[in-house]
């Protein structure tokens, strides 16, 4: 599976919070994949990488209860949290950047929390889409990952997006080691 964190509707399309779905619209785009179906809160669609059938879903739950999604679609069709690929925003990374993860902690990200703590497991591999980092403190954070991307950032998020596409492929080929050293 290859789970976008975001929020839905059109008042959180294109924000920074919203990476993981813009990743997962993208490759569904390239590949001819229709995210058409509903269940647990989410949209998901079938279709195949690299030979392999992958689910591409975006939970419909907003991002902090990500996991009541995330985790009913695992248990549901027995996906264990390593064959869930999780791509979503990292506020630390420059806008247009990306890491891979084998796995690891929330980092603070608390729709990444909810899944961990809602599966029992932080084994998911990850790819983190940089989103840029506040520009000051008067910035609630909230508001910050709520925010739209500037034209230099959109620019920049652009890239990213294209280079999450590889950096999944990898992943389902099991090269996530390659997909590290070259995106870290």
């Amino acid at each position: 599976m290859v789970a976008g964190l975001g929020n839905p509707g059109l008042r959180y399309e294109n924000t920074r919070h919203n990476a993981g779905f813009l990743v997962v619209d993208y490759i569904c785009k390239q590949n001819n994949i229709k995210l058409n179906l509903n269940k647990f809160d989410g949209v998901y669609g079938y279709g195949y990488l690299s030979g392999s059938k992958i689910l591409f879903l975006k939970p419909q739950t907003f991002m902090n209860k990500s996991g009541e999604c995330i985790s009913k679609m695992m248990s549901y069709y027995k996906i264990p949290p390593e064959k869930v690929i999780l791509i979503f925003d990292d506020i630390l990374l420059p806008a247009g950047k990306i890491r891979v993860r084998r796995n690891g902690t929330h980092g603070g990200h608390n729709g990444v929390r909810n899944i961990i703590d809602l599966s029992s497991s932080s084994q998911f591999p990850r790819v983190k889409v940089g989103v840029g980092q506040k520009p000051n403190e008067d910035w609630d954070l909230a508001d910050w990952v709520l925010s739209k991307f500037s034209k230099e950032e959109s620019d920049a998020i652009e890239g990213a997006v294209k280079s999450a596409e590889k950096t999944v492929n990898l992943i389902i080929d099991g090269n996530i080691d390659q997909a590290m050293s070259l995106y870290n």
